[in-house]
């Protein structure tokens, strides 16, 4: 099994590296997480350069694909090859989630074709003016379609992949784990509302 978190440059931290590591927790023996990029490095909107693990022509072969946020969003969505890589994402052959912004880039694919979607504060203007019904809430997942609002909503997202991929229990069981102390049982409880609804 292998899931592909994309990432490019100005990327959020808290959006691509929140889902790593809920995807990486207890995971199952044979699954494969990556970072994915357009170039071997890249540079987050507060300065921090990570290496990526896989390119975009292999992530869009992946299993389940989130697409991670950032303050390039904008200029993501105008650059033509990039976009022209990312047209073999196909939601009938794998997972696909979009943290805030990225939902930008699944609405610029015609992937969000009469899906709502949530996104971040900043980002709403600019989902809705390319034509998607934004929600005001924190997840959303139609079929094989997810997306998330909010940075650590990004958990959320990690988590609805896990239970597509292994089940309610595994879901539970990694948010249990990353939840902070004292606050595990409602933490839990309070995610799994928001996520169950739309499995």
């Amino acid at each position: 099994m292998h899931i592909a978190i994309l990432t490019f440059d100005g990327y959020n931290e808290l959006d691509s590296l929140i889902a790593l590591g809920v995807l990486n927790r207890s995971r199952p023996e044979g699954w494969r997480i990556s970072i994915a990029a357009p170039t071997p490095t890249i540079t987050s909107m507060n300065g921090v350069t990570i290496h990526a693990h896989i390119d975009l022509a292999e992530a869009c072969k992946a299993d389940a694909v989130i697409i991670g946020s950032g303050v390039k969003t904008r200029d993501i969505i105008q650059d033509h090859n990039i976009m022209t890589q990312l047209k073999s994402l196909d939601p009938s052959r794998q997972l696909i989630g979009a943290q805030c912004s990225g939902a930008l880039i699944l609405a610029k694919l015609g992937l969000l074709n009469n899906i709502p979607a949530c996104t971040d504060t900043i980002s709403k203007p600019w989902v809705i003016e390319a034509g998607i019904n934004v929600l005001n809430q924190a997840f959303f997942a139609q079929g094989h379609i997810a997306t998330a609002g909010g940075c650590f909503a990004s958990a959320y997202l990690g988590a609805w992949v896990r239970l597509r991929l292994e089940g309610e229990q595994a879901a539970r069981d990694v948010l249990h784990y990353l939840a902070p102390v004292g606050e595990k049982d409602e933490y839990v409880a309070r995610a799994m509302s928001n996520i169950l609804p739309y499995t």
